[in-house]
């Protein structure tokens, strides 16, 4: 397997020029990030997961994780990486120093966590959830839970769980059956959960989940479920651990990929009159809690998107660097490397150009969502609230379909060797397959991008973001001047699709969620397509990240060449979703 090597030059730059960070540490909450101690962060990381957890990924994939006695044991070398990440004080980076963290904006932290998940996908899910596990406490937790339990959790002393599904209910959560019962100043919660992402692990001495369940009184469907926080292990006044909790892992998932992360069956209260737990807001009023967890899992869901597409382009290019097959064709007697091919440069190309995009359209939403949170200017917050809100199911859909390609054209590049797992290139294939799924399906998401955020503000928070792009300069540079206008002539086919969608005489619902899911795509494509475009504005100009010269061309390239190869199928989204809607409903059940 490829050594990873975190793309530091390629994060400084969409940091510095697409998601100015100037303008962030304006902020009095980010004034210290300066840019030289985003560089030595950056690096300090890299080289953090490129020496100790990106050489874990692999054998951990084929050791797994092991449960018995009801204990789970993680893959050789996980346990220790992850004090190494605690000590190194990651685990709390975007968190205020209030609550024991660095008090980084957001928008570095993506670019962390992009390293943690390219270098070790498996191994990364745990801080991930307990970084949602945080959120979710801060916003929603009485002080007396958070006194107890965030300074721990901030600084990963202790880890987190998110418990929403069972085996009756996925995605409709109204159908849950875990109950809980009042006693006391806290509560009694029975219930099993499934697909439990480090739900049980050796990483840290308390673990402490997020758990939906539904009280006695509770009204029917979602409105009556509550979220309970629901610790491994009681803890007593003085921070102490207490008696073990009825909370235990009672299985663990056999997977096609994340063979190393322990995906538990989770049972609550099954050896007494219930597991304890703590509420977590108001009573009936657990889902909105948990949608602050789960906003934050599907933008970081959406980068491990960006993530894996970036390892399985390095282990590609790697390959094509080395592999010696077949004469030129432009003729010539000898065998090349196959990175000399066009065809496998067309695939190389893709894999750069999309996972560029991505990684760009994940930084920037996160740069919005810093704004929503600490900008002065409450319409400021609002605007950038707003485009946080409606860029966040593009991210997590977009990002991580595009994601599942990548690692796809990785296979491919390697051939026959790519099918053999002893080269690496399948894992990543394997391991990409979980994230269009989790978080909320990317079906959902589409359906989340189309009736919750275009079709319920009428189109307002899309409004301004075409507006936006539409405001691209003029260049003297007739590449990128090029570039502009195919970027704007994309604009106006999604503004066009937005429109159509907006329609009250297209009054056919079906029809309309039929093209939900080209409609997400459109839009992650021209938005890429955006940050690409601006990208390369910035290359010319002379970018502000200090890059060398060669870096700074092949920005212009690879905006090229999405604009070329990728921004086309905006017109085939338009395609299907104007004329495609009646084709997807017209077929009997009965014919299926």
């Amino acid at each position: 397997m490829s050594d990873y090597n975190a793309p530091v030059q390629d994060m400084q730059f969409i940091l510095e020029n697409l998601c100015d960070m100037d303008g962030l540490r304006a902020f009095p909450a980010f004034a210290e990030t300066t840019g030289d101690l985003v560089v030595q962060i950056l690096n300090e990381s890299a080289r953090f997961t490129g020496e100790v957890l990106a050489p874990l990924n692999q054998p951990g994939d084929q050791q797994t994780s092991i449960l018995a006695d009801k204990a789970v044991t993680t893959p050789d070398g996980f346990k220790d990486a992850y004090r190494a990440f605690v000590e190194g004080g990651w685990n709390g980076t975007p968190f205020a120093p209030e609550h024991g963290g660095m008090g980084l904006p957001w928008t570095i932290t993506t670019a962390l966590q992009e390293m943690w998940q390219s270098s070790n996908l498996a191994w990364s899910l745990c801080p991930l959830l307990t970084i949602g596990a945080i959120e979710s406490l801060i916003a929603h937790g009485a002080p007396e839970l958070k006194a107890k339990f965030l300074e721990k959790l901030v600084s990963g002393e202790w880890a987190g769980t998110m418990n929403l599904t069972e085996p009756q209910a996925g995605t409709d959560l109204s159908l849950l059956k875990s109950r809980a019962e009042r006693e006391g100043d806290h509560y009694r919660i029975k219930g099993t959960k499934i697909f439990i992402t480090y739900g049980e692990q050796d990483f840290t001495d308390n673990i402490i989940h997020l758990v939906l369940a539904r009280l006695p009184d509770a009204p029917p469907g979602v409105k009556g479920i509550s979220l309970f926080l629901v610790p491994k292990f009681l803890v007593n006044d003085d921070g102490t651990l207490g008696e073990r909790n009825d909370a235990y892992a009672i299985s663990l998932e056999h997977k096609l990929g994340i063979h190393a992360s322990p995906t538990c069956v989770m049972a609550y209260g099954e050896n007494s009159d219930g597991a304890v737990g703590y509420l977590i807001g108001d009573e009936h009023d657990g889902l909105r809690c948990m949608f602050t967890m789960m906003n934050n899992a599907r933008l970081n869901v959406g980068l491990q998107g960006v993530s894996i597409a970036e390892r399985a382009y390095q282990h590609a290019v790697a390959y094509a660097r080395e592999r010696v097959q077949s004469a030129p064709v432009e003729g010539g007697g000898e065998s090349v490397t196959i990175i000399q091919h066009p065809d496998v440069r067309r695939m190389l190309m893709s894999m750069r150009a999309q996972t560029e995009a991505m990684r760009a359209l994940a930084y920037y939403t996160n740069s919005a969502l810093d704004r929503s949170r600490h900008h002065d200017d409450p319409e400021a917050r609002g605007y950038n609230q707003r485009r946080t809100d409606l860029l966040t199911p593009i991210v997590k859909a977009w990002c991580t379909d595009l994601g599942v390609d990548v690692a796809s054209i990785g296979v491919q590049v390697h051939g026959g060797m790519g099918f053999i797992e002893e080269t690496g290139a399948a894992q990543y294939f394997r391991d990409s397959r979980i994230a269009p799924i989790y978080e909320g399906t990317n079906g959902i998401q589409a359906i989340d991008l189309l009736g919750r955020k275009l079709m319920r503000d009428g189109g307002a928070a899309m409004e301004e973001l075409l507006n936006e792009i539409d405001d691209l300069p003029d260049s003297d540079d007739p590449e990128i001047a090029t570039l502009i206008a195919e970027q704007k002539n994309a604009n106006r086919v999604l503004r066009h699709a937005t429109e159509w969608m907006l329609d009250p005489a297209n009054n056919d619902v079906n029809r309309k969620f039929a093209g939900a899911h080209a409609f997400l795509h459109l839009a992650g494509t021209v938005v890429g397509g955006w940050l690409m475009t601006r990208s390369a504005l910035a290359a010319a100009g002379g970018a502000k990240s200090g890059a060398s010269p060669v870096f700074l061309d092949s920005k212009r390239i690879t905006a090229r060449f999405y604009s070329d190869h990728i921004l086309p199928r905006a017109n085939m989204h338009l395609e299907t979703i104007t004329k495609g809607g009646d084709s997807v409903m017209a077929l009997a059940e009965e014919a299926f």
